[in-house]
């Protein structure tokens, strides 16, 4: 089975402002209600170690960033149990609009526990999602007026 997560926020600042926030992975349990946690070193091929909140569940993963391209793509895959049962490929990619920029925040989901978690990620984890967005927008803004 296979579940595409989606949501998108504009950001009222250039691609590469945003991006120093999101690379910078020590700062989230500062700012990041859905990501409370993570380290590591943002480079392909780096293993991550990320805390999730997603409603009344936290896990930590340790995914693999699969894509690091400055201002642009940052994503990682990372899996549950054994191959085949569940994996998702988080992905934050950054384009410039008229006012900043549009952040494009997403997870493929794909594994047998898609289907009895779908509900769950389709409430919870999106709302994680959807949380981190505004908090990474009002952060970035923050920040670039101090």
């Amino acid at each position: 089975m296979r579940l595409v997560l989606r949501t998108e926020v504009d950001i009222a600042a250039p691609p590469e402002d945003v991006w120093q926030h999101l690379i910078d992975l020590r700062a989230y349990r500062a700012w990041n209600p859905f990501i409370t946690e993570a380290a590591g070193n943002v480079a392909v091929g780096e293993r991550l170690t990320i805390r999730v909140q997603a409603g009344d569940r936290a896990s930590t993963l340790r995914p693999t960033v699969t894509v690091a391209d400055p201002g642009r793509v940052f994503e990682w895959i990372g899996q549950i149990g054994i191959p085949g049962l569940f994996s998702g490929r988080h992905r934050f990619e950054l384009a410039p609009n008229g006012t900043g920029c549009r952040l494009v925040h997403s997870e493929t989901f794909h594994g047998l526990l898609v289907r009895p978690l779908r509900r769950s990620l389709e409430t919870a984890t999106r709302a994680g999602f959807e949380a981190m967005n505004d908090a990474l927008a009002h952060r970035v803004l923050v920040q670039r007026a101090a």
